[in-house]
């Protein structure tokens, strides 16, 4: 489980979450042509839904808030995750569904956005407590269908995991026992009770493949001030909880980049020389936090090490930890959204002033809702991905290794296959490969629709500003075609 984490402290004068959202959309859609009142449609939160309820703990009844919002139903079934935090409240629900609009029609994901979360301290309850508390509001999501497979989709977020997601999948059941598509009302669930290989790992994998994208245009490496590949580049990474732990370890060890700092809520971790991912998040699961490892400098004040110098800073925890106070500190030339909303509007602005680039959070961290869809299509489909066609594929690729060994059997030739060529070649490819496979060419399309017009229109100098237009332009695309 991600555990929640407290709010950074956000100068008095910066826009709230919701604002910030709101500003961001009003500078995009001032450089684009909408039809009058199509702009104010896309923009506003259609629903949000308050539910309080009451749950019988430890021999007295407690009552819980929650929300789910519903931001935009261009697009059917709506998705967006559920979390589970002290700090949740309907501007930061609205704000979140806002942003799964954007990023659902940035990836080409056909779903609306929507986000739910529940006012709750998930360490201050026992696992058998947690189930109360889910089933219950779970079953009032669900008599309002706001959770179902062609309505409203959720998702874990900050808080949950697959447990609450398989909690809400069989409360969901229970109430609709003759729907054959039941456990596609949510994802993110385990992979023994309809989940898909790759859910867990996939908004950090997301992650890294927007920036193997990104450093394969030598062009925009260098409106970072950067060159070369991610090979041996100088990371820091706040937070290290799903998103986070995911994204380090694969650039580390996939990439060859060197994690130099680990920012939690304890504080801060330092190695110039990089820090080894796995020891840290073990130390992490055992002892809660990053205080007492060995073999690396301590920060204290762990929100200052944003501010070291370093190569890509990923954000990967909560909305608001980069902002007014600490914005012009900030030297890190590329900035990777892992988190939602972790910049906010006025910090934005200092940042695009001066040249930092930004991959915007709707694009970096949309790994989670991409594998999200697939988990969907698999459940609505009920069969795996590769069950049909993989011992088809590895036929036909022995008719070609078969060829091969003849040809490589003539001396004349002068030549023999690998050793291991042959295992590889034949192998089909499994669920799992099929999914990275499918989230990468989502994350490679996806950040090409952007550059395009960051580097086609000179009145757009920055990728978020991109980002924004390419996703409202799909939004309103889609309404026009349903008549508005």
């Amino acid at each position: 489980m991600t555990l929640s984490k407290p709010n950074p402290v956000v100068p008095q004068n910066e826009p709230t979450f919701r604002q910030s959202v709101d500003l961001m959309y009003n500078r995009a859609v001032a450089l684009m042509d909408l039809p009058p009142g199509l702009e104010e449609k896309i923009r506003v939160c259609n629903a949000t839904y308050t539910v309080r309820f009451g749950v019988r703990l430890r021999g007295k009844i407690q009552t819980f808030t929650g929300y789910r919002s519903v931001h935009s139903e261009h697009m059917e079934p709506v998705k967006g995750g559920i979390r589970y935090a002290t700090s949740v409240n309907q501007d930061e629900v609205e704000a979140l569904a806002a942003l799964m609009t954007y990023k659902c029609a940035l990836v080409e994901a056909p779903f609306g956005g929507s986000k739910g979360g529940l006012r709750i301290d998930p360490r201050q309850y026992d696992e058998q407590e947690l189930e109360q508390i889910t089933r219950r509001f779970a079953y009032e999501l669900i008599k309002r269908d706001l959770i179902h497979p062609s309505q409203n989709v959720p998702a874990p977020d900050m808080g949950t995991s697959e447990r609450e997601m398989a909690w809400i999948a069989d409360q969901y059941a229970r109430m609709n026992t003759t729907d054959i598509n039941a456990r596609a009302c949510v994802t993110g669930k385990p992979t023994t009770f309809g989940g898909i290989q790759g859910r867990t790992e996939a908004t950090g994998r997301g992650v890294q493949y927007a920036l193997r994208e990104f450093f394969r245009h030598p062009e925009d490496v260098m409106k970072a001030g950067l060159s070369g590949t991610l090979d041996g580049k100088r990371i820091i990474v706040q937070g290290l909880g799903n998103v986070g732990y995911h994204a380090a370890k694969f650039l580390q060890e996939e990439d060859g980049a060197r994690i130099t700092g680990i920012i939690e809520r304890d504080g801060a971790l330092v190695d110039p020389k990089g820090l080894p991912v796995e020891e840290v998040r073990n130390w992490i699961m055992r002892h809660g936090g990053v205080t007492g490892y060995p073999g690396a400098t301590h920060v204290a004040e762990g929100a200052t090490v944003l501010e070291q110098d370093c190569d890509i800073l990923i954000p990967a925890a909560l909305e608001g930890v980069i902002n007014l106070s600490n914005a012009r500190a900030i030297r890190a030339p590329l900035i990777v959204e892992a988190a939602n909303g972790p910049i906010t509007a006025g910090a934005d602005d200092i940042l695009r002033a001066r040249g930092t680039v930004i991959l915007p959070d709707m694009y970096a961290n949309a790994g989670g809702v991409t594998v999200s869809y697939f988990e969907w299509v698999k459940n609505l489909s009920h069969i795996r991905f590769g069950r049909m066609q993989r011992r088809q594929e590895e036929a036909r690729h022995l008719l070609i290794v078969q060829e091969l060994e003849r040809l490589s059997a003539d001396e004349n030739l002068g030549w023999t296959l690998s050793p291991d060529f042959k295992a590889r070649y034949l192998r089909g490819a499994d669920e799992l490969e099929l999914v990275r496979s499918g989230l990468d060419d989502t994350m490679r399309t996806a950040y090409q629709s952007m550059r395009e017009v960051w580097h086609d229109r000179e009145d757009v100098t920055d990728l978020r500003t991109a980002a924004f237009i390419v996703a409202i332009g799909r939004v309103a695309a889609s309404y026009r075609a349903k008549g508005l």
